[in-house]
């Protein structure tokens, strides 16, 4: 492959109005939610696309200084000047281009993240096979392209609203829900127990970074607390439960025998792996914060064996979806794929109550067409490359607004 441009687009989905979600100790606004678009093209005419973040944490990038739009610069600037006019032989010599750059480690790993998908989409559209036939052929597995789905929804809610999202998600067939709580350790725990009444044929899972990521955290004995709660309860899992870097916390909190997930935050697929080792269930690597699908598979094949499931994190646009289906498709001992649900979700069927966080046209805009989704499971297309177009029109329709796309007030 040789490259003749690359180019990276900050784009933003406005939240109008700006919604505000009142958790523990404070008030979350939540203005905007913002993509950055990379696209890679070859002296053939032919493109490859992915999606990337200034960081793998949605809610880490103002915190570290770094925003969607300074992300898109570096993909202008220091990346394409490392591979413009380079010819790729092995998509890992695009990541040795990068890694002899001066970046910070953190944005060196979300350019070799991007860039390793968007040349993946490339080298299947070269050879004329979708990506998860490439990743199959390199494990010796046998595709699965019919996925189950978790729905990944509620934020910050009076419990009977948790209970009203699920009940919808798991009519609509959904494997799992998740949801975020964060409205105080007694409202958390009574949340756990409607849902457990509530639903009988989804499973339920618990984002709980809130517990400790804002300032008024719930303290150590308190999350442990209500860890073992939401475990006798039977929940699916409890992700995030402790801070990325506390690894100890999480072996003190597996010693408990819950269920427990993780791996989003982590910062090298090497992170990823040494967090697999303190007693997780499931870890949730991603193709596009932790070096694409080549970064990916090393987690994916220390979980083997190891009875730990790799469930891929997924939480931005149905590109950055249909990037993570590839890899669950092809990847051996996975089968389940995190699907975020935003308002007015056009690939859902209609119901009365519309389970979506908040609004996030840009995700579905992204790309013509739309992913096919029914009964809660997801045909990963067969196209080359990804099997998904994008429409270029979004760099018009959603220009960057620059400022933080969420805000937290005590």
């Amino acid at each position: 492959m040789d490259i003749v441009s690359v180019s990276g687009y900050a784009l933003s989905s406005p939240i109008d109005p700006v919604q505000e979600r009142p958790f523990f100790g404070g008030v979350r606004r939540l203005h905007k939610r913002d993509v950055v678009l990379v696209v890679v093209e070859t002296s053939d005419g032919r493109r490859g696309v992915s999606t990337a973040g200034a960081s793998s944490s949605a809610m880490r990038e103002y915190f570290e200084g770094d925003s969607h739009g300074t992300f898109a610069d570096v993909v202008e600037t220091t990346v394409a000047d490392a591979l413009e006019g380079r010819s790729i032989e092995e998509i890992t010599d695009a990541h040795e281009l990068l890694r002899a750059t001066d970046l910070p480690s953190r944005l060196r790993t979300e350019a070799i993240s991007a860039i390793d998908v968007a040349l993946y989409d490339l080298r299947g559209k070269e050879v004329g096979a979708p990506i998860y036939e490439l990743l199959a052929t390199a494990w010796d597995t046998e595709p699965t392209t019919e996925l189950p789905l978790y729905a990944s929804a509620g934020m910050y809610m009076e419990p009977e609203g948790y209970v009203e999202q699920a009940t919808v998600l798991e009519e609509l067939g959904f494997f799992g829900y998740k949801y975020r709580p964060g409205i105080g350790p007694d409202a958390d725990r009574r949340t756990v127990e409607l849902l457990a009444t509530a639903v009988d044929d989804i499973e339920l899972m618990l984002d709980v970074h809130t517990w400790w990521k804002l300032r008024d955290s719930y303290g150590r004995d308190t999350v442990r607390a209500l860890v073992e709660h939401a475990a006798d309860r039977g929940v699916y899992w409890i992700e995030e439960p402790v801070e990325p870097d506390d690894h100890e916390g999480y072996v003190e909190l597996a010693d408990t025998g819950a269920p427990l997930a993780g791996g989003e935050s982590e910062k090298s697929p090497s992170d990823l792996i040494t967090l697999g080792r303190t007693g997780v269930d499931f870890l949730q690597g991603d193709v596009r914060h932790h070096e694409g699908f080549t970064g990916c598979q090393a987690a994916i094949e220390f979980c083997v064996d190891r009875n730990i499931e790799f469930v891929p994190h997924n939480f931005g646009t149905w590109l950055g979806l249909q990037a993570n289906a590839h890899l669950v498709a092809a990847a051996p001992e996975a089968q389940l794929l995190e699907y975020p649900v935003f308002e007015d979700d056009p690939a859902l069927a209609e119901t009365e109550t519309d389970p979506g966080m908040y609004p996030f046209e840009l995700a579905f805009d992204i790309i013509e067409g739309q992913p096919v989704i029914e009964n809660g499971r997801m045909t990963v297309p067969d196209a080359p490359g990804l099997g998904v177009d994008v429409d270029l029109s979004v760099l018009e329709s959603y220009p960057f607004i620059d400022g933080p796309w969420t805000e937290f007030h005590y």
